[in-house]
């Protein structure tokens, strides 16, 4: 069999497995869109039924060291994209180096988000409200960890030689995640902090 219709076939293989498995991580990323839907629609259905649901004492969350943390996240996401480009460009240098500081990035907000826990005068269990700030702020936050702990693991695949050559499925899945997780936290951010 020639040589050339083999390389064109194993091209053809590897092209339809990317597809597929972009097709399963799109699918992921819509359940836990709907996780998310569903856990938003709680919060705005409990905030309209009561009010005066802030714990006793409590006025308002302070918004200005979360906005901070809000635009490094979000900013993140443009770099990510970034380290797509240049290792679409095969520049693996300006790749770590992008990475590393969306990794950073993400990592920075993270740390805010536990001193701003830390710092709370209310608890997972002071009432609804503690309950679902507690729960939307925590479970994005644990999605903020695993994109960090995702970019690490495609940070340390490139020093594999040639492990790029044949595809960035890993890398564009990694993108498309924390891009994902930007979007979640600007709806929160929104509902949580903004609508007091």
């Amino acid at each position: 069999m020639d040589s050339s219709i083999i390389s064109e076939e194993s091209h053809e293989h590897t092209h339809d497995e990317e597809g597929s498995k972009m097709f399963g991580f799109i699918v992921f990323l819509l359940s836990e869109t709907f996780i998310f839907l569903g856990f938003f629609t709680a919060y705005i259905v409990y905030k309209t039924a009561n009010p005066d649901w802030l714990p006793a004492g409590v006025s308002g969350l302070e918004v200005r060291d979360p906005a901070i943390n809000t635009v490094i996240l979000v900013s993140s996401s443009f770099v990510i994209y970034l380290a797509e480009r240049a290792l679409a460009r095969h520049d693996l240098l300006k790749f770590r180096q992008f990475l590393m500081l969306s990794i950073a990035m993400g990592s920075y907000f993270l740390v805010g988000q536990a001193i701003e826990w830390s710092h709370l005068s209310f608890g997972f269990t002071t009432g609804v409200f503690g309950g679902m700030f507690y729960l939307l702020t925590g479970f994005h936050g644990l999605h903020v960890l695993t994109g960090i702990l995702l970019q690490i693991l495609v940070f340390g695949r490139s020093f594999i030689p040639d492990n790029y050559d044949t595809g960035h499925f890993g890398v564009n899945a990694t993108s498309i995640f924390w891009h994902f997780v930007d979007v979640i936290w600007i709806v929160l951010f929104v509902l949580i902090y903004i609508w007091q």
